[in-house]
C-alpha cells in the first residue's frame, strides 16, 4: 500500500502497518464537536529520542497528556557512574507536538528549560537543540545534534485499535552528528558511530494502561543501520503490534515479544524474545530512571532501564549478531 497523505481521511482513519508516516497524523480527526472535545483529554502525544553512544546514556522527552504536559531528559556517564536529570511541568496543551511533524517542529519551553526537535523531510536532516539551565542537582545541559534521514532505517509506522483505545506511533534510528555538553563534558557525536532513536506516539489510551518496551540499534560494518523495537501490551487479536527488526534497509514486522527479567533484582538481566525466535537477546542494565506518582485518580508506576543488548536477530535475509549494543528497556503502568 501507498503511505496515506493523513491518517484520517474523509472521517475513516487506516489501520495496519503503513510504509511510512502519514504527512498528517492526528487521530481525534475521526471526532467532532462535543465528542472530539472528550476524547481530546484521552489522547496522549509525545515524541522522544534515545540517544546512543559509547560512553553516554540519554534520552529525552515531550509529553502531553492534555490535563498536564511535561519534558524529561537524563545523561548518564559510563565512566563515573553518574546520572543527570531534568525535568520540567507545563500545563496541558501547551507544548508544541505538531500533527504535521516531519515538516514542522515540536518544542517544549520553561524557565531555564528549552527543547526543540526540528523535522525536515525536504532536506533529509533533522535536529535537537538543547539549552537546560543547572540546577542544585544537576548540572546544565546545552547542545545541537544533527540527525541524518538518508541514511536512517526504514520507518515503523504502525495504526492499531488497543482494548477500548487506539494507538499511532512512528519510529526510527538515525546517524546523528554533533556536540552535547552536560556540565563540563563534552560529548561529541559521530554519524559513523553514534545514533538517535525516534519514538513519536498519538495515542488515545485506556484509563489503566501499562506496556513494556525496548529498543536499540548500530551501525553494521557495511553502514546500514540494524537493530529492533519491541514491546508488550494488551492487546486485540490480528492487530499490528508496534514490534519490528530494522534489517539492512527494511522494517520486518515482528510479533509476540516476552519480557523475561532473571529476578526482581532491579539490576537484573532481562531476557527478551519473540515466540517464533526471530529476536532472542538478553539485555543488560547499567542503571535506572524512575518516576513514581500517585495522585488520586491519576498515577504512574514507570522506570526505564539503560544498559547494553547481546543475541541474535534473525531477519528475513539471515541473521545479524548483537553484541554489547546500547539500548533501553521500560516498564509503564498507569493510570491515566
Amino acid at each position: 500500500m501507498s503511505t496515506p497523505q493523513r491518517l484520517v481521511q474523509d472521517g475513516v482513519r487506516h489501520w495496519g502497518r503503513l510504509p511510512d508516516r502519514p504527512a498528517v497524523a492526528n487521530p481525534l480527526d475521526v471526532y467532532a464537536g462535543f465528542t472530539r472535545r472528550v476524547k481530546s483529554l484521552r489522547l496522549k502525544e509525545w515524541v522522544g529520542f534515545t540517544l546512543l553512544h559509547p560512553d553516554w546514556y540519554s534520552s529525552l522527552i515531550i509529553q502531553d497528556a492534555h490535563y498536564l504536559a511535561s519534558s524529561e531528559i537524563y545523561a548518564y556517564d559510563r565512566t563515573r557512574r553518574v546520572l543527570h536529570q531534568h525535568a520540567a511541568n507545563a500545563s496541558g496543551g501547551s507544548p508544541t507536538l505538531p500533527a504535521e511533524l516531519l515538516e514542522s517542529a515540536c518544542r517544549f519551553e520553561r524557565d531555564g528549560y528549552r527543547i526543540t526537535c526540528s523535522f525536515s523531510r525536504a532536506s533529509a536532516r533533522h535536529r535537537i537543540e538543547l539549552d537546560i539551565a543547572a540546577t542544585p542537582k544537576a548540572p546544565a545541559i546545552h547542545g545541537q545534534l544533527s540527525l541524518d534521514a538518508m541514511a536512517a532505517t526504514a520507518p515503523l509506522s504502525v495504526s492499531s485499535r488497543l482494548p477500548r483505545g487506539s494507538m499511532y506511533t512512528h519510529k526510527a534510528a538515525f546517524p546523528v552528528s554533533g556536540v552535547l555538553r552536560v556540565g563540563d563534558a563534552e560529548i561529541a557525536f559521530d554519524p559513523a558511530r553514534d545514533l538517535a532513536i525516534l519514538d513519536e506516539h498519538r495515542s488515545l489510551l485506556p484509563y489503566r494502561t501499562d506496556w513494556l518496551w525496548g529498543t536499540f540499534a548500530a551501525l553494521t560494518d557495511a553502514g546500514p543501520v540494524v537493530g529492533a523495537n519491541f514491546a508488550a501490551r494488551p492487546e486485540l487479536p490480528g492487530e499490528p503490534e508496534e514490534s519490528c527488526l530494522w534489517t539492512p534497509n527494511r522494517c520486518e514486522p515482528l510479533g509476540d515479544v516476552v519480557f523475561e527479567p532473571a529476578s526482581a533484582d532491579p539490576s537484573a538481566p532481562w531476557h527478551i524474545a519473540s515466540q517464533d525466535g526471530r529476536i532472542d537477546v538478553v539485555f543488560e542494565p547499567e542503571g535506572r530512571k524512575q518516576v513514581k506518582h500517585n495522585l488520586g485518580l491519576f498515577a504512574v508506576d514507570y522506570f526505564q532501564l539503560f544498559g547494553h543488548y547481546r543475541g541474535v536477530l534473525r531477519g528475513a535475509e539471515g541473521d545479524i549478531g548483537i553484541e554489547d549494543v546500547h539500548g533501553v528497556c521500560e516498564s509503564m503502568k498507569a493510570r491515566l
